[in-house]
């Protein structure tokens, strides 16, 4: 493998999304209709293979994170989960709210609705058909009743055959979905492209990006000044103590990877060290605010463009069920939107186009929502630290009165 290859394999995900957009409106413009139904037909394998590992995805990484976190249960664990999955509720709420009020006024409502049609002038030389083992929800509802019937009556066997399985899905996506998907996305981008609709997409996914880069400012501000409220401090010197760990999340893209960045900091915030060793760490697996938020807005922004109905029961329950999905999002680049497919698809119906566009919008501002996430975990050390600093009091006070 020559110099220029090895660097190409060590770009960042990202970069390679960017490179894969790039090739593909600039080639999109001259390349002739051959090529683009050659590229169209390696994409519609590629939508069935997708299609296929969904459900699978969705049992293999919800099953055993349920599993985990029900067989390790107490009473702190059972409290930060829950104001974990509060947070990310609330993300995902407050991003539907602020993107069904701002997005109409930069997003060309059905400006993209056209697309799929014009498409079919580069249509595949041919399709090869890989049904699913079982449908979305099927999938969901059998991962919740496995993993919970797992944490409750203590089964070995199936938790060690479900953490296998989960190796087996993760590799998966990590030696086969992620490294074929900057190719998947060239050549969505050559298709856009040669159909003459590429300058409307690129545009509204530049305004998306940017609104939604504000809209996790703004959640953060929120988190922190709910802290505040219940620890009696005033949020903007504790969120401003944590932007260290906030740009290390910029950095590495990755919350393992900035966990003992935020539990320093953490720490100088005044939680206490068991509390910041046990908080910080569990929440860098289970609380996603920025992820769900991020993925909640482009949700909205592309049902806008498509001319696609929707409203906030539809989103509610979307939300609701994103929550217990981005538990299971594994630790590799892009790994809470490929979490969230069978979501996108069983509740609001995306097909497989409009899911390459969510992953696009997802992989491009991928480090904010993780920088989002981290720094809110800091939030969320804060609030267990002050239940945890009432209940010890009260304790020490009703030792006290005894004696």
């Amino acid at each position: 493998m020559g110099l220029d290859a090895m660097k190409l394999t060590r770009l960042p995900l990202l970069g390679k999304i960017i490179i894969a957009i790039i090739l593909g409106v600039i080639i999109g413009q001259f390349v002739p209709a051959i090529a683009v139904r050659m590229m169209n037909t390696f994409v519609g394998l590629f939508d069935q293979l997708l299609r296929f590992l969904i459900p699978l995805i969705i049992v293999g990484l919800v099953t055993p994170a349920i599993a985990d976190v029900g067989d390790r249960a107490g009473k702190m664990l059972l409290i930060t989960v829950v104001i974990a999955y509060a947070f990310t509720v609330f993300s995902g709420l407050f991003a539907y709210c602020f993107s069904t009020t701002l997005f109409p006024s930069f997003l060309d409502a059905g400006g993209m609705s056209q697309l799929e049609g014009e498409s079919a002038a580069f249509p595949a030389y041919f399709e090869i058909k890989i049904p699913p083992l079982a449908d979305v929800m099927t999938a969901l509802v059998v991962s919740f009743m496995l993993g919970l019937g797992i944490a409750v009556f203590k089964s070995p066997t199936l938790k060690s055959g479900f953490d296998e399985l989960k190796d087996i899905v993760v590799n998966t996506i990590e030696k086969v979905v992620i490294p074929i998907l900057p190719f998947y996305i060239f050549g969505l981008f050559l298709d856009i492209t040669a159909v003459g609709k590429v300058a409307s997409v690129l545009s509204a996914f530049v305004a998306i990006v940017i609104i939604i880069f504000a809209m996790t400012l703004v959640l953060l501000l929120l988190q922190y000044s709910f802290a505040g409220i219940i620890t009696h401090r005033n949020p903007l010197p504790l969120l401003r103590n944590m932007l260290p760990a906030y740009f290390t999340a910029l950095g590495t893209s990755s919350s393992a990877a900035t966990i003992p960045v935020t539990l320093k900091r953490a720490i100088s915030n005044g939680v206490s060290e068991p509390v910041a060793g046990f908080v910080v760490p569990l929440c860098a697996t289970i609380h996603l605010s920025g992820s769900t938020l991020k993925i909640t807005s482009c949700a909205v922004g592309l049902m806008i463009l498509l001319g696609m109905p929707f409203s906030f029961p539809m989103f509610l329950g979307f939300v609701m069920m994103l929550g217990v999905t981005m538990v299971a999002a594994p630790g590799v680049p892009g790994g809470a939107i490929m979490a969230a497919l069978g979501v996108l698809s069983g509740v609001l119906g995306f097909d497989s186009q409009q899911q390459a566009m969510m992953i696009t919008l997802y992989i491009a501002m991928d480090s904010f929502g993780t920088a989002c996430n981290v720094t809110g975990d800091g939030a969320i050390a804060l609030i267990i630290d002050k239940i945890h600093r009432s209940v010890l009091k009260a304790k020490n006070h009703d030792e006290d009165c005894k004696e």
